[in-house]
């Protein structure tokens, strides 16, 4: 996939309205493979955390024998954080206003996914 297939995909979710940023997180790692923030978000911040998340996420579901995770979303004070994990293993992550239509973000993450392979 090319820099501009990210930067696409990428651009889809930050136009649903309320949606603050949107990265591709390298899942094993937490690096930023692309990112399309709002200033004043810190990318690798968000990107270390998302990665940590689905990290601990996958083994307590593997241990609760629930079977692998298609979407999760934090819920926090000031936004949110919504995240897709992709079959390569790249994490796609919203970044959220408290009152975005959560539905849509997670339509256009798994869109999103699903072109990053």
């Amino acid at each position: 996939m090319t820099a501009a297939s990210f930067a696409q995909a990428l651009d889809q979710i930050t136009r649903v309205p309320g949606v603050r940023g949107a990265m591709l997180v390298a899942g094993d790692d937490g690096l930023v493979v692309a990112e399309h923030l709002m200033e004043g978000i810190r990318g690798p911040a968000v990107a270390a955390l998302a990665a940590s998340l689905a990290t601990r996420l996958r083994r307590a579901m593997q241990a609760a024998g629930t079977g692998a995770g298609h979407f999760w979303q934090l819920l926090c004070e000031r936004g949110g954080l919504l995240v897709v994990p992709g079959a390569s293993g790249i994490l796609v992550v919203a970044i959220t206003a408290p009152d975005v239509n959560a539905g849509l973000v997670r339509l256009e993450l798994l869109r999103a996914a699903e072109a990053v392979g």
